[in-house]
């Protein structure tokens, strides 16, 4: 198996082959330490690379297998996380400016020791919008991070460095965070698959926060196997984080296994549209009618108070963050992100009783959602407005009017955020060439049926192929 062959392959591929002796997990982590310092110097998705700790643990891998050792579930598998975690020895810039990062921590993040523990490699930080506060990936200190399939085009945010990196295949998979859609929106630009949790299930210990009432983390990777073995490798209580609330044992995997050589007939699927129509271009529309039709649904949802739910996010969002990081916009406010401070500023000011407001149309909404559940298992949706839009570019076109582009990239996300709702994004293709996603939504806990659903557009030939993008 040549390097190129290995840099292609799924992560739980990747897994496997280690696991049967076919390549060593060396082998795999110096392919994609090789493709990173081919790639990236157009893309820009890494901050830092751990090329010594990335061989240090696929020596460890490959010292196992010959011992005739069980291998974990992720055994040599080359992954890279957003640059929000916690990684031991490397300052946690969370996209802000390096000299403001602080001490590096002395211990991983819980998704990254865990990820260490199911064998995966980690060969580097990505990166992001500074804060998590944005949905393009146009950082002022790190620069733009570039789309692997347009290089004029911007990856998607605010984990935009997660989207390029798995997309440009430098790592097999990447772990990110979703406020309002960090996940889902760079899945959609860059024609990759991403999983953002039911809220609480995968633990956000040792990672930087944003929203804390809304903060998910999850993985981005190629297909909707390996998002199932990642989480399933991930999930598990974790005192770290008083959010963490999934206990281990997950069986996602064997879900998307049934749906691949079963189907998911009798799977309850509605697509979204009213609000969801609406926000949509042509591209956006057309990828939802196409998932819909191929799941077999025959129902059409026009949700109400939709519109609300995005406020209400929004307020929560500028609230939290604004609030968190107060003392530093008092201290800091010149180095800070120009292109966000002045958001977060106002975020420090709204007053209490909005905030409030919010959070009770919180629940109202979600109790909203779980009856939905009750006739549907699951919902369809676009992930982002359009595909992705070029850098520095102002305003986005739409049936529902012109908009400004970096709120809005999130108009299909956000009212589905703060509910804490599991969804997986699936990349489809376009007429243009570009890929744009689709948001698969569950009822809290029901990440397999998502995934499932994935797996079965999948099998039928229906998602992205973006073979090795230039």
């Amino acid at each position: 198996m040549s390097r190129l062959d290995a840099g292609a392959l799924h992560a739980w591929q990747m897994a496997d082959c280690v696991a049967h002796g076919d390549i060593s997990a060396r082998e795999l982590v110096t392919a994609a330490l090789d493709n990173l310092r081919n790639r990236d110097a157009s893309i820009n998705a890494y901050t830092d690379i751990t090329e010594q700790r990335a061989l240090l643990e696929a020596d460890v891998i490959d010292q196992r297998r010959v011992r005739g050792e069980a291998l974990p579930p992720l055994a040599g598998v080359p992954y890279a996380v957003k640059n929000l975690f916690d990684v031991a020895g490397l300052p946690t810039l969370a996209g802000g400016h390096r000299g403001r990062a602080g001490a590096a921590p002395s211990e991983d993040a819980t998704l990254v020791s865990r990820s260490a523990a199911a064998g995966a490699c980690l060969i580097g930080a990505l990166n992001m919008d500074a804060y998590a506060y944005g949905f393009t990936t146009e950082n002022s200190f790190h620069g733009v991070t570039r789309n692997p399939h347009d290089p004029m085009r911007v990856a998607g945010g605010s984990s935009g460095g997660c989207g390029a990196a798995v997309a440009a295949q430098m790592c097999a998979f990447a772990l990110g965070s979703d406020t309002n859609g960090s996940i889902r929106v760079p899945s959609s630009f860059c024609g990759v698959f991403g999983l953002k949790p039911t809220f609480g299930a995968l633990s956000r210990g040792g990672s930087r926060p944003f929203v804390h009432n809304i903060d998910h983390l999850g993985p981005f990777a190629r297909g909707s196997r390996d998002l199932a073995r990642i989480f399933d490798a991930l999930v598990g209580l974790d005192s770290r984080d008083h959010a963490c609330t999934r206990e281990a044992g997950a069986q996602t995997e064997a879900a998307v296994l049934r749906a691949q050589s079963e189907g998911i007939a009798g799977l309850r699927v509605a697509r979204l549209t009213g609000y969801f129509d609406q926000w949509s271009g042509p591209d956006a529309r057309s990828a939802s009618r196409a998932v819909a039709m191929a799941l077999g649904a025959q129902d059409e949802l026009d949700l109400p108070n939709v519109p609300a739910a995005r406020a209400a996010g929004f307020v929560i969002t500028a609230s939290e963050s604004g609030q968190l990081y107060r003392p530093e916009l008092q201290a800091h406010y010149d180095d800070m992100e120009p292109l966000n401070r002045d958001r977060m500023l106002a975020g420090s000011l709204l007053p209490a009783s909005w905030y409030v407001q919010a959070q009770r149309f919180r629940l109202a909404f979600a109790r909203q959602l779980n009856a939905v559940f009750e006739r549907f298992d699951v919902l369809v949706a676009p992930a982002t407005p359009c595909v992705a839009t070029e850098i520095g570019q102002a305003w986005i076109d739409l049936p529902g009017g012109r908009v400004p582009t970096r709120p809005s990239i999130g108009l299909m996300t956000q009212p589905i955020s703060f509910i804490g709702l599991p969804v997986v994004a699936v990349p489809l293709p376009t007429a243009g060439g570009l890929p744009i996603g689709v948001q698969l939504i569950a009822a809290p806990g029901r990440e397999d049926l998502a995934l499932a659903a994935a797996a079965a557009l999948e099998a039928g030939g229906n998602t992205f192929k973006s073979g090795s993008p230039k």
